[in-house]
């Protein structure tokens, strides 16, 4: 891959880590929360700047950020007492901040699709009958090989149901084989121009899903379509906006479902600059679409409620309104910093494993 695209990629994800940061920043000077550092990345400072009030510093990692209040400076000059520390402002304006870096990263993951469509156009898709198989999945055709199933065929109905030209029909496809593990299906065939019915047994995979070893495509024309109407634009992004959540809500279930299989798809910062070099090499369209994902996907992280992310904070003022006092700063900090430490041996984790696959180390992997 370029050094371009690689620095291409680095900067998006440079830009959603900025956004969610700036959401907590944003949040607590619009309400007078006194902040005294906004630094993105970690490690040796690269630059740094004094303002009248704050530290704005960019670091070396960019592989994270922190807005620092005084309450957490044993440093600060600031006084205990003074009504502007965050800790000393009622629990809805504590949950504002706190949770204004996921609305920040929600909110910006639209407006990418919203200039998506209003630059790029408005998708519309032509649909025709059947389902396409572009290719066979090589770790896992063996079922698909066995069948007969070759790349190209065309799917027209599945158990004499036919697959229309719309699009459910590729839904329809997958929910007819997951809904049939180790039962046969018959698929009616289409391939240069000669019909024929091929018996295929779905087999469970590691992911505990049932799979034929198949890439499916809609049978689909895709063009673009330009307006300036704003209320087009808005619609289609909106609708964007909700296939890209549903498709990560989707993911995030079924690695909750499956954690054992699906923890070895989850990516690490290498995996992701990796995936977006390779975008930003062969198809600069897709960047928006892969920005908004991996800033939907930031959000819905730090909103769970686990120690060290944005939700377990929410998650104490949750408690703190049940009980109608703070748990103990012990308490706190206790959970706080063992959940910093998972969080972080993870991210080391991915980190090596993500450099592991990607330099091709394979005696390495199985270490882990």
């Amino acid at each position: 891959m370029s050094m371009v695209a690689v620095v291409v990629a680095i900067a998006i994800l440079g830009i959603l880590i900025f956004v969610h940061e700036w959401g907590h920043f944003i949040a607590a000077r619009s309400q007078g929360i006194h902040v005294n550092r906004f630094s993105i990345g970690f490690g040796p400072i690269l630059w740094k700047f004094q303002g009248k009030e704050t530290e704005y510093a960019l670091r070396l990692i960019p592989l994270g950020g922190y807005v620092g209040f005084p309450d957490d400076d044993p440093n600060s000059d600031v006084p205990a007492n003074d009504p502007n520390l965050l800790s000393n402002r009622p629990i809805l304006d504590r949950a504002i901040v706190i949770s204004a870096g996921v609305i920040a990263n929600l909110v910006f993951a639209y407006l990418l699709l919203l200039v998506q469509v209003g630059v790029m156009g408005i998708s519309q898709a032509t649909y025709y009958d059947g389902v396409l198989i572009p290719a066979l999945v090589p770790e896992s055709s063996l079922v698909a090989t066995k069948a007969g199933i070759q790349p190209g065929d065309l799917v027209l109905a599945v158990d004499g149901q036919p697959l229309g030209a719309d699009a459910n029909s590729l839904p329809n496809l997958m929910r007819a084989i997951q809904q049939h593990p180790q039962q046969p299906l018959t698929l009616t065939i289409q391939r240069q121009g000669q019909i024929q019915e091929i018996t295929v047994t779905p087999e469970i995979s590691e992911d505990g899903q049932a799979r034929i070893g198949v890439q499916l495509a809609p049978h689909a024309d895709i063009h673009r379509e330009h307006t300036l109407n704003p209320i087009k634009l808005v619609t289609a992004a909106a609708a964007e906006f909700q296939r890209v959540i549903v498709l990560t809500l989707d993911g995030f279930r079924e690695l909750f479902q499956h954690f054992d299989q699906a923890a070895q798809q989850v990516s690490g910062p290498v995996a992701i600059v990796a995936m977006g070099a390779d975008i930003a090499r062969s198809n600069a369209e897709q960047l928006f679409t892969f920005t908004a994902l991996i800033s939907i996907n930031l959000a819905i992280i730090n909103i769970l409620p686990f120690p060290a992310l944005d939700g377990g904070q929410l998650l104490f003022l949750l408690v703190e309104a049940l009980r109608g006092r703070p748990l103990p700063n012990r308490i706190q900090e206790g959970v706080m910093q063992t959940g910093l430490v998972l969080l972080l041996g993870l991210g080391m984790f991915l980190i090596v494993r993500d450099t592991v696959n990607l330099t091709g180390l394979g005696w390495v992997q199985q270490l882990f």
